[in-house]
Formats: structure tokens, C-alpha cells, sequence
């Protein structure tokens, strides 16, 4: 190899890096969501973000910044990942309940992980499920399989107090 060309492989890798803001965060853009794209619209007639079809319409002007996209697009993901996943965990976990252990155990809160390394869900303490937020992004069905794998990992149920607050004895 010359000295003035470079491996192949090693330009690949280096040309792969993230892409600059500014030509990741524009109108037009797409974002991964639920598996899918969404394209980004830039829209002043809308308060809020308004997700209609397969585009995302963010409250900004024409002029708008790459961080201020990257901002809007962002905070509007977490809503929807914060309210979706917190559905996703309940209703996994009601499924193959019965009412007495219904009674026993409330369904597991929801704490979203902004980490960059880590499991898409992990099991925080008996009662918390932490979910990377960018969970949102992958299809229903890996979102359901992950959080349903992680109630599964949850530590067995307690089987109740009695009047003074002492573990019931099992038999």
C-alpha cells in the first residue's frame, strides 16, 4: 500500500462516524420511531409537536437552529417513551395475573435511562423498571419482549403481611 492511500476499511470506519448536526437535525430529516421513520416537519401553526402519519411536526420557524430540532424531536420522543412504555409495563405485567396477586403487587413505575451504554430495560429495585428511552425507536414487539422478559426478572412477590406487619408464613 502507498503511503498516500489508506486501507479501505480503515476509511470506512472512520467515514461512519456520526453525522454532523446540522445535517442530522433539519426539516426533512428522519428520526427512527416504533421501528418505522418519521420525517421531520418544521411547522409554526402547531403549540406542540404533533406526530400525524409518518411526519413529525415541530413547533419551530423555517430558520430553526439543528440543536433547536434536535431539542424539540428529542423532548417530543421521551413524552412519547415515557407514556408508552409505562403502558407497555402495565399491561405485560396484568397479563397472567390473577386478582389475588394483582393485590399483592401494583405494577412496576417506570424510570427512563438517558445512558448511553446499557440494557434497553433493567430491573432498578422490586418496584422499577429503568428503560432507556431510546427503547421508543425499536418495533412494538422488541419493546414488548424486552420489558416482558424484565417483570419476569422481578423478584417473587411477597405473600403478604399480617396485622402487625410480619411476613405470613407459607406452607
Amino acid at each position: 500500500m502507498s503511503a498516500g492511500s489508506r486501507n479501505p476499511q480503515l476509511k470506512f470506519r472512520l467515514d461512519a462516524g456520526d453525522a454532523t448536526p446540522a445535517s442530522r437535525w433539519h426539516d426533512g430529516a428522519e428520526l427512527a420511531f416504533l421501528g418505522g421513520r418519521l420525517r421531520l416537519v418544521l411547522d409554526t401553526a402547531h403549540q406542540d409537536a404533533v406526530c400525524e402519519g409518518n411526519a413529525l411536526a415541530l413547533p419551530l420557524p423555517p430558520q430553526a437552529t439543528a440543536r433547536q430540532i434536535q431539542d424539540r424531536a428529542e423532548a417530543w420522543l421521551r413524552a412519547e417513551a415515557k407514556q408508552r412504555l409505562q403502558q407497555i409495563i402495565e399491561q405485560k405485567f396484568l397479563e397472567g395475573r390473577t386478582a389475588l396477586t394483582l393485590a399483592a403487587r401494583r405494577a412496576p413505575r417506570l424510570a427512563l435511562s438517558f445512558a448511553a451504554r446499557g440494557n434497553w430495560v433493567e430491573v432498578q429495585d422490586s418496584e422499577t423498571l429503568r428503560c432507556n428511552w431510546r427503547l421508543i425507536e425499536q418495533p412494538q414487539a422488541v419493546i414488548e419482549q424486552a420489558i416482558a422478559r424484565a417483570i419476569a426478572a422481578l423478584p417473587p412477590e411477597h405473600q403478604g403481611v399480617d396485622l402487625f406487619g410480619a411476613p405470613l408464613a407459607t406452607h
